[in-house]
């Protein structure tokens, strides 16, 4: 294990402990925050309960269709415009302003289109990944060496193999990237989106949890994704290392 990763599991470490000693002594009462060690008691009682494992199926259902949306939808959408130039230039204003939209006004809309269900938390999710990715796809394409395109001519490789063989794995790095951002953006699509209004879901059971003043079940949920945000990024972040070690960026 690296310095780097031992120094960030240090930190971390040493921020629950405090955390945990501040609600211990009182300085944070129990009204506004439970210990993390309650937290993860509280977590293991609700992993039982038959209801919130359903509400959990619902969420990361709901989470995996936006990932693949987001992902495969924006990788498509970076490649086509970075064939055409002249829309891509049309439309980086708007990828650059994006995220300064409040994207939740949309959902409304959405349950007007869609309706009350995942199909309206799923393009929420998708709606907030998806640009990433389009993004990251463009800044990866953009980056590939063009030594590796006259490569490819040398060996007199067709269009589709030059993709698949060059150009696909150079801008993997950039690609992961990416899928990091997609992974997180959707996440928090899904989420909030519960929040607002929906039939089922970790949003929804968190929400009904901090309107009834059950900390338990609010933290513990809240610690179950952030458990598994946390992981996924974790891997990602390995995978993307990796890829860039490999290519020496």
């Amino acid at each position: 294990m690296s310095r780097v990763a031992v120094t960030r599991i240090a930190l971390v470490l040493a921020a629950v402990a405090t955390i945990e000693g501040l609600c211990r002594i009182g300085v944070i009462d129990r009204f506004t925050m439970i210990p993390p060690s309650e937290m993860v008691v509280a977590l293991a009682r609700l992993l039982t309960d038959v209801k919130i494992n359903a509400d959990i199926v619902f969420t990361l259902r709901n989470i995996a269709v936006a990932i693949v949306l987001s992902v495969v939808g924006g990788f498509a959408v970076g490649v086509l415009l970075h064939a055409v130039p002249r829309l891509r230039a049309v439309l980086d204003p708007l990828f650059s302003a994006y995220y300064s939209v409040p994207t939740f006004v949309f959902y409304p809309l959405l349950i007007v289109v869609f309706g009350v269900g995942p199909t309206s938390l799923i393009v929420m999710g998708a709606m907030f990944g998806i640009v990433a990715m389009i993004v990251n796809t463009l800044i990866g394409l953009d980056r590939i060496p063009r030594v590796l395109g006259k490569v490819a001519r040398v060996m007199r490789l067709d269009p589709w193999r030059s993709v698949l063989l060059v150009r696909l794995p150079a801008a993997t790095p950039h690609l992961v990237t990416g899928i990091k951002l997609a992974v997180a953006y959707s996440v928090i699509g899904v989420v909030a989106g519960e929040f607002i209004l929906a039939t089922a879901g970790i949003g929804r059971r968190i929400s009904f949890a901090y309107n009834d003043f059950d900390n338990r079940t609010m933290y513990g949920m809240l610690l179950f994704i952030l458990t598994m945000v946390v992981i996924v990024n974790s891997l990602l972040h390995e995978w993307e290392r990796r890829l860039h070690r490999r290519w020496g960026k």
